[in-house]
């Protein structure tokens, strides 16, 4: 074998091993990207808030809630970053899935959630329950940004009820692929979620609502970050 012969062999051997990663490729697994690190980025500020702001209490207050007094905006921007994120994601699964169950409506839902992240940090809940400190212990005065916030924001039955669909609608295009475990796993993820939405709804304030729903919060970023690197490896291949 001559050495030029033997440099196109070993050329045609790496281009078969290793497929050139396109435009649109890129494009797609950078949207993803966004999917992935969303959730973990809006957790770990929320929680390094509520461990460190006065008066907040994880067991009492919702996440929401630190939108409001001197320290407002670092939530306000977090809910804004995540919103975002989760848009570009859902951009990153319209290309990714192209086609088949749920192809259309998974990346509908999931951007609807991300609509309602960006409408909770225009609409900021309304500060109660003795948070920010000084405020009067109780659900106190309900405003208009408030209202708002409980309908169209991240923690108002619009973005969760989109979020909530989008795992269920998954879930058929995971059984449809051929992967039965994801499937039953993204229709628990939105069960789960759905049922800590409705304690939170009807726990009146209680510590076990309110971290029965902190615990559903991480259920679903977790099944959206999931989702999202899922896709992002298959972008790949």
């Amino acid at each position: 074998m001559t050495p030029h012969t033997a440099t196109a062999h070993t050329a045609a051997h790496t281009a078969t091993a290793v497929p050139a990663c396109d435009r649109r490729t890129r494009v797609t697994r950078s949207l993803l990207g966004y999917g992935i690190i969303a959730g973990p980025l809006y957790v770990t500020v929320s929680l390094a808030q509520a461990l460190t702001r006065e008066g907040f209490d994880l067991t009492r207050h919702a996440w929401s809630l630190l939108a409001n007094g001197d320290l407002g905006w670092i939530q306000i921007t977090n809910l804004l970053v995540a919103g975002l994120a989760v848009i570009a994601a859902a951009l990153g699964m319209r290309r990714g899935l192209a086609g088949g169950p749920g192809a259309r409506w998974t990346p509908r839902l999931v951007a609807g959630y991300g609509l309602g992240l960006l409408a909770s940090a225009v609409f900021t809940a309304d500060p109660s329950m003795g948070f920010p400190a000084g405020t009067p212990q109780g659900p106190g005065a309900v405003s208009t940004h408030g209202l708002l916030h409980l309908a169209a924001g991240a923690a108002g039955a619009v973005g969760f009820a989109a979020l909530i669909a989008a795992t269920l609608v998954h879930a058929r295009r995971l059984a449809a692929d051929g992967r039965p475990a994801a499937a039953a796993w993204s229709r628990t993820t939105g069960v789960l979620f759905a049922l800590a939405f409705a304690c939170v709804a009807t726990g009146g304030g209680a510590v076990w609502a309110n971290l029965a729903f902190t615990a559903g919060i991480l259920i679903a970023w977790t099944w959206l970050s999931v989702t999202s690197l899922r896709l992002y490896r298959a972008a790949g291949r």
